[in-house]
């Protein structure tokens, strides 16, 4: 049995609509997944018709009534309630209303296993803020939802290369004061186990340093010798394969050019992130590691500028979607 997979359309402003079309025009990938579409039927059609790419899809009341095993997939035509159109290539509270209420929607099916995984294409978080969201990113919101108070974290992946970090949004001046042995193995935990749900069986693991140099013996900062490198030790007693710390100036050429490493843990939010950026915006993905439930999305926005043009580069959204399958794969057991 194929494992199933709810896909929502993102933000109605943005570019989600057109990548969704131009992801599931692919036949290739209608037969790796039951697909269930999440959204609102219009902006579907509006996406097909921006990308100049159009596939089958079958209209249902609700998951019970989408057929299994078929590459056609199927489309809860999700409105809100006041019905009205959608402002274009702005910040709106009714396009961060469509949102949350389409992520309510999945998180429910896939908690009840009703789909497997989820995957997403980009949301804005201005929209919403605006339509409520209380907490600072949509990861934090979905925790809520799900009631989940385990420890989760933000994965950053890039081809087969994938991050995490110990710490994220908050100010760097703080980051040193946060940085513990048992936060640092934790991530190191989160990133191992969110690799083999991947698919990857032997997680090879780098933990990098906090400071320049990696500290240089203690000349530029202690953390490396004091908090970091003890916890590497003791997560390698733990059974993981991890190594480090390493300085974050080498540590991706090592990852990815040598190729030596499946995983990178960091210690704050932009040094992982400028780095794999860099090095692939168009086709980096975030996975939302740690939740109970499998959430894969592109990791670029909205691009609100080129809205309705028909060049979004719907790469971020296939690696998303090949991921969302591993998993989904995986929990389908």
């Amino acid at each position: 049995m194929k494992p199933r997979i709810a896909v929502l359309l993102g933000d109605p402003a943005g570019i989600g609509p057109e990548l969704i079309a131009r992801l599931l025009a692919r036949p290739e990938n209608r037969a790796r997944a039951d697909l269930l579409i999440i959204g609102d039927k219009r902006e579907l059609d509006e996406g097909m018709e921006i990308a100049q790419q159009r596939f089958d899809y079958t209209v249902v009341e609700s998951e019970t009534d989408a057929p299994r095993d078929t590459d056609v997939p199927s489309l809860i035509d999700f409105r809100l309630a006041d019905d009205a159109p959608y402002e274009r290539a702005v910040s709106t509270e009714r396009g961060g209303r469509y949102s949350l209420e389409a992520f309510r929607k999945a998180l429910a099916l896939t908690q009840d296993k009703r789909t497997h995984a989820m995957m997403f294409a980009p949301v804005n978080k201005t929209s919403l803020h605006m339509a409520g969201m209380e907490t600072s990113d949509e990861m934090e919101w979905f925790a809520r939802q799900l009631d989940y108070s385990g420890a989760f974290c933000e994965f950053n992946v890039l081809d087969e290369l994938w991050t995490s970090r110990v710490t994220s949004h908050m100010a760097l001046k703080d980051v040193s004061a946060r940085l513990s042995e048992q936060r640092i193995i934790g991530a190191i935990q989160l990133i191992n186990d969110g690799l083999k749900r991947a698919g990857i069986a032997s997680p090879r693991i780098a933990v990098c340093g906090f400071n320049p140099h990696n500290g240089d013996n203690g000349a530029f900062g202690r953390e490396e010798l004091d908090v970091i490198a003890p916890a590497v030790d003791k997560a390698r007693s733990l059974g993981y394969d991890a190594q480090g710390p390493f300085p974050a100036d080498t540590i991706f050429v090592r990852a990815r050019d040598q190729k030596a490493f499946d995983g990178v843990v960091t210690m704050y939010h932009d040094q992982g992130q400028i780095a794999m950026k860099l090095m692939g915006f168009w086709r980096g993905v975030t996975v939302h590691g740690g939740l109970p439930v499998p959430i894969t999305t592109p990791a670029h926005g909205t691009a609100f500028d080129i809205h309705g043009q028909g060049k979004a580069d719907v790469g971020a959204t296939q690696k998303a979607f090949d991921i969302a399958v591993r998993m989904a794969q995986d929990r389908l057991g």
